[in-house]
């Protein structure tokens, strides 16, 4: 038994059906073109995640200047008030 039941007997019938039905060469452009396609998939699937985390990062980076600037703010107003 193999996939869900199907045989490899089965499975090679059924692959010497298709190659007599359709030819290697079209087979072969099928192929190149099916690989194409999930290399573009791939690719735009991880420029999508880069731009996610650039978005989080730049998102990062503004909270922490924020921060810092507040923080720069509390520690002058802190000189200003020792002073006096």
């Amino acid at each position: 038994m193999g996939l869900g039941g199907i045989s490899i007997w089965q499975l090679l019938i059924v692959l010497v059906i298709v190659l007599l039905l359709f030819g290697t060469k079209k087979l072969r452009n099928l192929g190149t073109d099916l690989g194409g396609a999930v290399k573009g998939f791939r690719s735009t699937m991880k420029d999508g995640a880069n731009a996610e985390e650039s978005t989080e990062a730049e998102a990062d980076a503004e909270a922490s200047q924020e921060s810092l600037a507040e923080s720069a703010e509390e520690a002058s107003s802190d000189k200003e008030n020792a002073k006096v």
